[in-house]
C-alpha cells in the first residue's frame, strides 16, 4: 500500500491554494417579460421573454452612485421599445444611449408607433433583487414590428422618444424573435434585476 505524505511547506500551500478560490461574485442580471393584447383588456395576442444585457455604463453607474453618491435621486429610469426598422445587430454591454449602431428605438420615426417612453415603478429590493410594482403599458399608435425593449436613467434621461440622453442600463431581444403589433394593441412589460 503507498502512501501519499507531505511535508509541512507543500500543505501550506495546498491550503493558500484552495482559500484564494473562495468568495462571491455578482453578476447584473436584467429579464424583461412582455404580454401582447389586442387592447386594454382584450384577449392576448402573445407573450414573450428578454434575459437581457445590463450595459457597462449602466453598471457603472449603479455602482458609482451607490457606493460614492451623496444625497442622489435617480433621474427616470424610462423604458422604451426597440423597433424593427434598420436593425443590424442585437444589443451589446457597450452600447450607449447616444451611441447603438445594431437597433433603433421604436415610437415615432421607426414604427411601430407610441406616444412616449414609460416611466417604470420598481417596488423594493429584496434579496439581491428588485422588479417593477406594475408592468409599463404601450398603447400603440400605429403597427409594426418590435424586437425588445431598453431601459435608459441617470443625469439627462428623458420620457422623450429618440433621445440620445441619460445612460442605458439594459438592452435585449425576444427570446422567440420579431413580435408584430397593430394600432390599439397594447404591450405590457415588466422587468426585474438581480445582482
Amino acid at each position: 500500500i503507498m502512501k501519499d505524505k507531505l511535508n509541512a511547506l507543500d500543505g501550506t500551500t495546498i491550503s493558500v491554494a484552495s482559500s484564494a478560490i473562495l468568495g462571491e461574485e455578482a453578476h447584473a442580471k436584467g429579464v424583461y417579460t412582455f404580454k401582447c393584447f389586442e387592447y386594454e383588456g382584450g384577449p392576448l395576442l402573445w407573450e414573450d421573454k428578454i434575459e437581457n444585457v445590463v450595459c457597462t455604463l449602466g453598471k457603472n453607474l449603479m455602482l458609482q452612485t451607490a457606493l460614492t453618491g451623496s444625497a442622489y435621486t435617480v433621474v427616470g429610469p424610462y423604458m422604451g421599445l426597440i423597433s424593427s426598422v434598420s436593425y443590424v445587430s442585437a444589443p451589446v454591454a457597450a452600447d450607449t444611449m447616444a451611441s447603438h449602431t445594431g437597433w433603433t428605438e421604436a415610437g415615432s420615426t421607426n414604427a411601430p408607433t407610441f406616444a412616449a417612453r414609460i416611466a417604470p415603478a420598481f417596488g423594493t429590493a429584496s434579496a439581491g433583487a428588485i422588479s417593477l410594482s406594475t408592468p409599463t403599458s404601450f398603447t400603440m399608435t400605429g403597427a409594426g414590428t418590435l424586437k425588445g425593449a431598453f431601459i435608459t436613467y441617470g443625469t439627462g434621461a428623458v420620457a422623450t422618444l429618440m433621445s440620445t440622453a441619460g445612460t442605458l442600463l439594459s438592452a435585449g431581444l425576444f427570446t422567440a424573435g420579431d413580435q408584430p403589433v397593430n394600432n390599439a394593441n397594447v404591450v405590457q412589460v415588466s422587468y426585474s434585476l438581480s445582482l
